[in-house]
């Protein structure tokens, strides 16, 4: 299909910023990016909200706008305004779609990753000791840096990693150190409980 008499003088007015020309442009082809959008998003399966439609159309605008109407200036005549439009839209859409998938799927990476290492690093800890007079026993029996861990994770309720860096120390330390304190934990109830 031939360019159009009334495309080819849009497409001049619109590049001569000439008051209205944008706007007719826009008039002219919505209904065409909402087609394409709407299209491209069925045939890759994807479904869109009204919200997601209205985003893609306004960087599909945004992209035509860009470098001074570049898109445009790159027009050469030797198809429809709409056809060549069509093309560019697709292109767009597709680009966009494509880089939301990635987002997506990295975020699910991330939250899922970030579960796994939650969940190992729950795996690793040892149960807390709810009893009270049982952890002031224990601190009052080992050092005062120890005694700050064992606080830290069984009254304060912080995790290694808030431990480590809230005293700028390895994981591995804190975990050595809160098994050496169970141990002497157990020594000293083994006594108490034979009186």
């Amino acid at each position: 299909m031939a360019l159009t008499e009334i495309d080819r003088r849009l497409l001049k007015q619109c590049l001569a910023r000439t008051p209205g020309a944008w706007q007719d442009l826009v008039d002219r082809f919505l209904g065409l990016f909402v087609h394409v959008i709407q299209h491209t998003a069925h045939a890759r399966s994807v479904r869109l909200s009204a919200d997601d439609v209205d985003d893609l159309c306004s960087e599909i605008f945004v992209t035509l706008l860009k470098n001074d109407f570049a898109v445009l200036r790159n027009f050469r005549g030797q198809s429809s305004l709409a056809t060549y439009l069509t093309v560019v839209a697709r292109r767009i859409v597709v680009h966009e779609l494509v880089r939301r998938a990635r987002q997506e799927a990295l975020g699910h990476i991330s939250a899922h990753q970030a579960a796994v290492d939650a969940a190992g690093r729950e795996a690793r800890e040892p149960q807390r000791i709810e009893d009270a007079e049982e952890i002031s026993l224990l601190m009052n029996r080992i050092p005062p840096a120890d005694a700050q861990i064992v606080r830290m994770f069984h009254l304060e309720g912080k995790s290694y990693h808030e431990i480590s860096s809230k005293l700028g120390i390895p994981e591995n330390t804190v975990g050595s150190t809160l098994s050496r304190a169970r141990e002497k934990l157990r020594v000293v109830r083994v006594p108490e409980r034979g009186r």
